[in-house]
């Protein structure tokens, strides 16, 4: 059977673009030897090995867009898209941020993939869940952290930053991170702030609180 054929054949046995190993061994269970089917058909890019056991189809054989978010779930988890991705699609940071950041309550990890680069930050499971969105695209669900939550992620995991009072959190917001003022106070609550106080539990996010409170949220 020719190559054309075999994709082909996989293509209409799997709906979605991003697949495990054991659903292409489903599509490929006619064959004596899939594995070799699938060496030929990584080889060629008809599909694209993402990492042990995770592939999507490659861009001639792609029916829809392959939305990192949702590869970013399946590479490592549980985990949750968070930090700068987040914080710069949401327009906080002004910069394009290429790698797929999360939070995870595993190892600290960091992939290079063909589709881009993964990294996970350790988070405790306490931390974790708070903020959490689910979302779905393509009948696939994959969990992204509100604006507010990886703000307070990354300023509680940035080890570059040691506050020494709330005031210290003009420079390293406007100035390090460069982070839109305007854009900020549109995703500060008074309600969601103390959410995250009280679940973070710590002098660092304690301030940000104070100082978000105190300056950019007193004309409120």
């Amino acid at each position: 059977m020719q190559k054309m054929s075999v994709i082909k054949e996989i293509r209409e046995h799997i709906s979605g673009e991003i697949f495990s190993y054991l659903q292409l061994m489903e599509a490929l269970n006619q064959y004596k030897k899939p594995r070799d089917v699938v060496t030929r058909l990584t080889r060629n890019g008809d599909i694209v090995r993402i990492k042990k056991g995770l592939y999507v189809f490659g861009e001639i054989w792609r029916k829809e867009n392959i939305y990192p978010e949702q590869i970013a779930n399946l590479i490592y988890g549980p985990s949750c898209v968070s930090l700068e991705y987040v914080l710069s699609n949401a327009g906080i940071i002004p910069e394009k941020v290429k790698t797929i950041t999360s939070v995870t309550t595993g190892r600290s990890r960091t992939f290079r993939t063909p589709v881009g680069l993964f990294s996970y930050s350790q988070i405790s499971r306490e931390r974790f869940s708070p903020g959490i969105k689910i979302e779905r695209y393509n009948g696939v669900s994959y969990m992204i952290a509100e604006p507010l939550k990886a703000l307070i992620d990354k300023i509680w995991l940035d080890r570059r930053f040691h506050p020494t009072s709330p005031s210290s959190y003009s420079t390293y917001l406007f100035d390090d991170l460069r982070v839109d003022e305007d854009s900020l106070k549109k995703i500060l609550m008074p309600d969601k702030l103390e959410f995250y106080n009280k679940v973070y539990a710590s002098r660092k996010i304690n301030w940000f609180v104070k100082f978000a409170k105190r300056e950019l949220m007193s004309d409120e």
